[in-house]
């Protein structure tokens, strides 16, 4: 096989570097001793302490944690549900419900759910309709991930309960369930952190009082991007990126999509 040329490496160094770049300099200036962002002036960490004692920010990550945790555990139980049946008896209208949302821009599956809850629900925007977009977007990846797991298994193992006669609630608890715990955990982390680190859906359903961590950092860089933003988004980076690696190592055949 050829090894890649200069050019290849060349040209993936600059695209890893324009995606990594401005997050090291966010991550760096983090750290800066200085309200502006524009020159280095030494390390501190008071930003940070700044940070822990902003009563807004601290509500606003409580209310994110609090959302994403239900938001991620419904998503789960019913994506799970959605990829066995989607495996086991392959309808042909459920993979288009399930899966919709995940390939819908996220503005427009915004707008929809902003009119849905307002026009036909009558529903007051606030954590419940944040809850019910989020679990929305969330199914769909659970789905894919359970159903691509179940995909890599061999189905003789579920022949061989029932012709020993198993029903079929054993052998979901002592088969089918312990099998798929992998990808099951793995869709949990998936849905956690893509409801903590939503804003676009979460700015068109949140409405009044209630604000999530993005829409937080938002506001705040509307005035300015303080060290205490940078310091903010480093925290909310380096907890993507821990339960994206999480998710990748409990089940990382089922994020490829195989065995």
């Amino acid at each position: 096989m050829k090894k890649p040329g200069i050019w290849l490496w060349s040209a993936a160094l600059a695209t890893y570097g324009l995606l990594y770049l401005p997050l090291a300099v966010v991550v760096l200036f983090s750290f800066n001793d200085s309200e502006l962002n524009a020159a280095w002036q030494g390390f501190t960490l008071a930003w940070y302490r700044h940070l822990f004692g902003d009563r807004a920010m601290l509500q606003a990550a409580a209310n994110s944690l609090f959302i994403a945790v239900v938001a991620s555990s419904v998503a789960t139980v019913l994506g799970t549900m959605a990829g066995l049946a989607m495996h086991r008896w392959r309808p042909r209208l459920l993979p288009f419900l399930v899966l919709t949302p995940v390939a819908m821009p996220e503005i427009l599956l915004g707008v929809s759910l902003l009119l849905f809850f307002r026009q036909v629900l009558d529903l007051t925007l606030g954590l419940i309709s944040i809850l019910v977009a989020h679990i929305t977007f969330s199914i769909g990846f659970v789905a894919i991930i359970v159903r691509a797991r179940l995909a890599g298994m061999d189905d003789s193992l579920f022949e061989a309960a029932r012709d020993l006669g198993a029903t079929p609630w054993r052998t979901f608890t002592r088969i089918t369930l312990p099998l798929t715990l992998p990808a099951i955990v793995a869709g949990f982390l998936m849905s956690f952190t893509l409801s903590i680190d939503d804003f676009v859906i979460t700015f068109f359903v949140a409405g009044v009082g209630v604000t999530t961590l993005p829409l937080q950092i938002y506001s705040m860089i509307k005035v300015a991007v303080t060290p205490e933003v940078n310091a903010i988004s480093t925290l909310l980076m380096a907890l993507t990126l821990s339960l994206i690696v999480l998710a990748a190592r409990v089940a990382p055949e089922t994020l490829r999509g195989s065995r």
